[in-house]
């Protein structure tokens, strides 16, 4: 406080300027920094975006040890102290008591630390979630990690807290194990998410081993809290996952269309779409195709996946029962495919003997998560429509 107060002193105008703006210039720069990860991290298989997350686990690990350790260090001077003042057999009666022991600079600054790498983790995690998920059915998980990205500002004094930092760590590691394990074992299902959940709280265990080495005391003050909520993730992840809230990563939907038909010339497709409104083409309402008699419609999808993973999707093609209020499955189409190509794996289903309505196709992984989906009006025409063609990468 004594150095702040000097700065105030030398500098009182650009202080109380910052001090003004702070939260201002905090949420600018928390947006920057999200669009700026959201440019730089490239495929999720590459290498540098893992080096990126593995150092921001390795920099918040470290920095809630090291807080842990001088933290436990310090109520140790403070014990002995007090055992000391106890012991004295004469005091004077105006003795007043000796200033407890101020904090560290490097105690200040570790929790900021903790803040920066838990900060740079959700933005990180958000951008490749987002990209990975249906809005549809991932939000509450996609709501959670942009709580905890805005929250890593609003919260930063409580990352000095063992219980709260150690906690947000393993969510962390949570999160990174669920996409990083099926990236190295090529595959993905309740297998592999049960694999990276024992791999994560593994590791944690670990890491709580060596938070009980450098502080037995403090350690023990909290490791039922940290255990019930380490707990509660573990529930909460398993729960996001069978319920299919939780995106299929390192699948993503790169592309996805309707179309009345599709032919492969050479290296790409192309196809004979629908004009559509420009609130169409924007995604801010569904398109509207007119269909014939006899005519068919093509759902055609592009789907990330890594390099060597061979795995299977499904296209669910679903009319809108106004009777019962539900969808109703009209047929399923699934298929293999394989990863590792920059716009994705393109693959297509056709349907036949369409009948005017609400229309969808949910595009499903091999683990039944919702990885994207077409929703589409359909009306009935006595003849076709003219269409334009359309080249699909």
């Amino acid at each position: 406080m004594a150095s702040v107060h000097h700065l105030e002193t030398r500098a009182p105008a650009w202080v109380a300027s910052f001090r003004r703006y702070e939260r201002h210039l905090s949420a600018a720069g928390m947006v920057l920094g999200f669009a700026v990860d959201n440019f730089t991290f490239g495929r999720i298989d590459h290498p540098g975006p893992h080096i990126i997350f593995v150092a921001y686990l390795a920099v918040a690990a470290v920095s809630i040890a090291f807080a842990h350790a001088l933290q436990a260090a310090k109520d140790r001077r403070d014990a002995r102290s007090a055992v000391g003042r106890d012991l004295r057999i004469a005091q004077d009666a105006e003795e007043t008591a000796p200033e407890p022991e101020r904090p560290s600079r490097l105690q200040l600054w570790l929790p900021v630390i903790t803040q920066f790498a838990l900060g740079g983790l959700w933005s990180g995690f958000l951008v490749f979630y987002w990209r990975s998920a249906a809005v549809a059915a991932s939000w509450p998980f996609l709501l959670l990690l942009g709580g905890f990205l805005v929250g890593n500002e609003v919260f930063r004094r409580y990352h000095a807290r063992l219980v709260f930092a150690t906690l947000l760590f393993f969510f962390a590691l949570y999160s990174y194990a669920v996409f990083v394990v099926p990236v190295f074992t090529k595959s993905i299902g309740v297998a592999v998410f049960i694999a990276s959940g024992l791999l994560a709280t593994i590791l944690f265990f670990v890491f709580l081993g060596l938070l009980r080495t450098l502080g037995r005391a403090r350690y023990r003050q909290s490791r039922w809290k940290i255990i019930g909520g380490a707990l509660g993730i573990v529930a909460a992840m398993n729960a996001f996952y069978f319920t299919g809230i939780l995106p299929p990563l390192p699948l993503a939907l790169a592309d996805v269309g309707v179309f009345q038909s599709i032919r492969h010339s050479g290296s790409v497709y192309v196809a004979q779409a629908e004009n559509q409104p420009w609130t169409a083409q924007f995604g801010l309402t569904r398109p509207t195709l007119h269909v014939a008699p006899g005519q068919k419609l093509i759902l055609y999808t592009a789907v990330f996946a890594p390099i060597k993973m061979t795995t299977r999707i499904s296209h669910r093609w679903q009319i809108w029962d106004p009777q019962t209020g539900h969808w109703q499955t009209k047929s399923v189409v699934s298929f293999a495919i394989s990863g590792g190509r920059e716009h994705g794996y393109r693959g297509y289903s056709i349907k036949s003997n369409l009948l005017p309505g609400d229309w969808r196709v949910n595009v499903i992984a091999e683990d039944g998560r919702l990885i994207g989906r077409a929703a589409f009006k359909i009306i009935a025409v006595a003849a076709p429509v003219e269409t334009a063609a359309r080249t699909l990468q």
